[in-house]
């Protein structure tokens, strides 16, 4: 199996990388060519674009004029161990070890509004360009139009390459929507987490998204390669609910005590 996962819109790039292994973006080129068109924005059109403050606006704008086409490695850091946020949290990748980075980097694929699609050792530059961002391109007026089927027909390829039975999509819907599942040479698996709040079962977006990157954990340091194994996932208290479950959406669950 092959599992997307959302990128963060935090970042950090000041704790020492835990590997020095890395690895080049796929889509560098295309990379470069999104940046080109943001370096034309001025802060408040960013801001503007992004629904950022002032603040972080000026960040990006100065990250953009910054990134390099090929930058030194002082400039750079793996992608799972650079984005930090809820989901990232969960996978806690720098408290991995190699043989679990090495299966993150096999099996593990990230979004990217900027840089389509990043293995988790692919080393890149800090930025902030969400997927649904209307960026105006020469491909068209946001970053789906810009991505086509692109990273589709790459995901196909490793898929296909790997013999994969299934995709498990634990990507936010923002992000997913850059994906053609029908396309797809194989059915979507797409884990759903709820938690027990006022007396019935709901998704509470901090809860799912820490959820998220602690299936992405578990399955590294499990050695998942079979979507049929994930219904064993038990950390922080989720199990797999079958009654609520089917062939495309899979139900776990959490009831914490009071």
């Amino acid at each position: 199996m092959l599992i997307v996962l959302s990128p963060a819109k935090s970042l950090d790039f000041e704790t020492p990388a835990v590997t020095e292994i890395s690895t080049q973006p796929l889509f560098n080129d295309d990379a470069a060519e999104l940046v080109e068109v943001a370096k034309m924005l001025s802060s408040v059109q960013l801001s503007e674009l992004m629904d950022i403050s002032p603040g972080l606006a000026k960040l990006n704008v100065d990250r953009f004029s910054s990134w390099e086409r090929n930058p030194g490695q002082s400039k750079t850091k793996q992608a799972i161990l650079a984005f930090n946020g809820d989901v990232y949290d969960g996978v806690a990748a720098d408290g991995l070890n190699a043989q679990q980075l090495n299966y993150l980097q096999q099996h593990l694929r990230i979004l990217s509004g900027l840089y389509g699609l990043l293995r988790p050792l692919d080393q890149m530059q800090a930025y902030r360009l969400e997927m649904g961002s209307r960026l105006q391109n020469i491909r068209g007026k946001n970053l789906y139009a810009f991505w086509g089927n692109k990273i589709t027909n790459i995901l196909n390829e490793k898929l296909t390459n790997r013999q994969c039975k299934s995709l498990v999509n634990l990507a936010s819907e923002e992000y997913f929507k850059v994906v053609s599942p029908k396309l797809l040479v194989v059915p979507v698996i797409t884990p759903i987490f709820q938690d027990f709040k006022n007396g019935k079962y709901k998704i509470i977006s901090f809860y799912a998204k820490r959820a998220r990157g602690l299936m992405v954990r578990y399955c590294a340091e499990h050695n998942v390669t079979e979507a049929e194994n994930l219904k064993s996932f038990n950390l922080d208290g989720y199990a797999f609910c079958e009654e609520e479950s089917d062939s495309k959406k899979w139900v776990f669950r959490r009831k914490q005590d009071d």
